[in-house]
């Protein structure tokens, strides 16, 4: 190796004095920050807005009214009695697959899994033509259905199982992590002390899992009340009938009472607020049970 080889200081390049690598970049955190904010602004902020203002625009005492008119309380009872059906029957299965699925390790695990994400990766309409499929005067079991004089398509039941269907996975999907993270110590201890198996898991296992399965619920019940895919094509969209309250906030806005619409979209959007709400929440608590 000659001299020439050899890198002397004059060969490099220093960047010009008075500046740094991070004064140079410091454009690109504002600039980043300014297209996510425009971003929101465009498909969250400013339609939210709209929405508020279209409800409110022409007074307190006609959105109130709104609020009042028969097919507004139809549509909500129903909304809330389908979501009182539905969130505790998927927070059941819920947990049931999340303990054969946390605590179990069989062939076919993975296809399980798969199975239950299914609500996830097809649209509800489709959900909601499966049913129809399923459980239509001409599907699989109508004959029998209609023999027995129960109707499902476009009434109540149809409601119940196109809403269960899109909600199905919330709870068990929450609650699959937690297991897995807890792992299975604390109840192989409490056996050894004599616990039997329901002691085990209200003793031990669901104060573990509690936060966990009260974020899946949260979104299981956000979920049932703002469903409209699947729930639109099974129910038929009857006011008074089978007109839940975001098939309400629809077919108020085709019938041109747009300040009705607006006003029953505040409520859902309260009631989304509220979720996220109480999702901060629980993600705090989880957050501090993590680092207790």
């Amino acid at each position: 190796m000659t001299a020439n080889n050899i890198n002397s200081p004059a060969d490099y390049k220093f960047p010009p004095a008075g500046s740094s690598p991070s004064q140079e970049k410091a454009w690109v955190k504002p600039t980043l920050i300014g297209i996510a904010s425009g971003y929101l602004a465009l498909v969250l902020f400013i339609p939210m807005l709209n929405v508020f203002y279209q409800a409110f625009r022409k007074g307190v005492e006609p959105f109130l009214s709104n609020l009042t008119s028969p097919e507004f309380l139809h549509a909500a009872q129903l909304t809330l009695v389908i979501s009182l059906i539905v969130v505790p029957v998927n927070t059941v299965f819920g947990l049931c697959a999340a303990w054969v699925i946390g605590r179990n390790k069989f062939r076919g695990r993975t296809l399980l899994i798969s199975i239950l994400d299914v609500p996830f990766a097809i649209s509800p309409v489709v959900a909601g033509l499966m049913i129809v499929l399923l459980y239509g005067r001409v599907g699989w079991f109508g004959p029998w259905l209609e023999a027995a004089n129960i109707k499902v398509i476009f009434a109540f039941p149809g409601m119940v199982l196109a809403t269960a269907f899109v909600t199905l996975p919330f709870v068990a999907r929450e609650v699959i992590p937690v297991l897995e993270e807890v792992g299975t110590d604390q109840e192989e201890a409490a056996k050894t002390l004599g616990a039997n198996d329901w002691q085990i898991f209200w003793n031990v296992t669901l104060p573990s899992i509690r936060w966990g399965l009260l974020y899946g619920v949260i979104l299981t019940n956000a979920r049932a009340m703002g469903e409209f895919g699947a729930v639109s094509v099974v129910s038929g969209n009857i006011a008074k009938k089978t007109q839940t309250l975001p098939l309400f906030v629809e077919d108020a806005y085709k019938q041109y009472a747009t300040q009705a619409a607006f006003s029953a979209a505040v409520i859902l959007g309260f009631l989304g607020v509220i979720t996220l709400v109480l999702k901060e929440i629980l993600e705090r608590k989880t957050s501090i049970k993590e680092v207790e």
